[in-house]
């Protein structure tokens, strides 16, 4: 296959409308075909099922937000199904299992994580809240519970939250749509945690921090599901003091590197993971070509990176090398207003 259909979310404050779609042309090294697929107010993260039928994006409706879902049809249109909103702020990341049955959303103004069923048909309905409390030590930032993801753990037998502002990642068991709390791990005052990214085949687990702008590596413990600190390492190089925010995390499908975006540093960070410690090893900083790299992806085949430039409004493609993890920049580049999210169909 040489041609990767991919989806951007974005914010719509400017000149965005909605969801746009692009297409990776592996044989020529270019991303094309730019076009606006759903016209719907900031759709700033989204997630794709398994199997490729289904996308669920954020949405805002006045001063309402949750949740739309889409049937992505085999030309790779998407096909509004229906949409749940509620009064108040909306969610800032969701996530699918497998199945297809339930969507989780983070929700980071109002401090929550949401459960929702899911209708193939209609899309989905809101099942069941937890609402976080708490604050931090950072009081700009942390002066109450900002959840800003919810999704599960690799067997789906439990859903993980991650809050900005209470430095704390929480597991819970969801039996019958209720949020039954498992265990809670602190992080170190004021480091502010963002995203988390599960080891695609050890028990390790990677949080990318915000505030900080650090990685943490831990040990995951599937049949507990909790999780133990093993290390933690900056995402900055040592000698850079100026102000920058941690933000995307994702690691390559077979395991051996890891990689992170800055937003101020305007970089990403490549790590090698050791396969027996879990432990990470730098391996460069790479600039992102533009401004506040809100997001970035690992293409399908694994041989390309592309970054999502919030600010400058753009996205710039990166051949992957699979053996060294070291990225190189490519002479594509694709202008997207406020580009927030990238997600590839698999």
């Amino acid at each position: 296959m040489s041609n990767y259909k991919g989806y951007i979310g974005t914010y719509t404050k400017g000149k965005s409308e909605g969801i746009y779609s692009f297409v990776l042309d592996t044989e020529h090294k270019k991303l094309t075909a730019l076009k606006i697929e759903a016209q719907l107010d900031n759709p700033t993260y989204l997630t794709i099922t398994e199997d490729n039928q289904y996308l669920y994006s954020v949405i805002k409706k006045g001063t309402s937000g949750g949740v739309a879902a889409y049937a992505i049809r085999d030309s790779g249109k998407i096909e509004l199904l229906g949409a749940q909103v509620e009064e108040g702020p909306s969610p800032c990341y969701v996530g699918v299992n497998r199945l297809n049955s339930r969507v989780l959303a983070a929700n980071y103004h109002s401090g929550t994580a949401s459960v929702y069923s899911v209708d193939q048909e209609t899309g989905v309905n809101l099942a069941a809240h937890v609402q976080h409390s708490g604050s931090g030590a950072d009081p700009s930032r942390q002066e109450g519970p900002h959840v800003h993801y919810a999704d599960f753990t690799p067997d789906e037998q439990f859903a993980i939250t991650v809050d900005l502002g209470t430095d704390e990642l929480n597991t819970y068991k969801l039996s019958d749509d209720e949020w039954i709390p498992q265990s809670v791990l602190n992080f170190d005052p004021g480091t502010g945690p963002r995203h988390l990214a599960f080891h695609p085949d050890a028990p390790y687990a990677y949080v990318m921090t915000e505030l900080s702008s650090e990685v943490i590596a831990l040990q995951f413990d599937a049949r507990s599901g909790r999780f133990a600190v093993l290390q933690t390492v900056s995402a900055l190089p040592s000698d850079f003091a100026e102000h920058s925010q941690g933000a995307a995390i994702k690691i390559s499908a077979d395991g051996r590197f890891l990689y992170v975006s800055n937003r101020g540093h305007n970089s990403i960070a490549v790590f090698r993971i050791d396969p027996q410690s879990g432990k990470l090893a730098l391996v460069e900083h790479v600039e992102t070509m533009g401004d506040w790299p809100r997001d970035f992806e690992i293409e399908p085949s694994g041989r390309f990176l592309i970054v999502a430039n919030q600010n400058s409004g753009d996205l710039f493609l990166y051949e992957r090398d699979v053996e060294s993890g070291r990225l190189s920049v490519l002479d594509s580049k694709l202008e997207v207003p406020d580009p927030v999210c990238i997600k590839f169909l698999h």
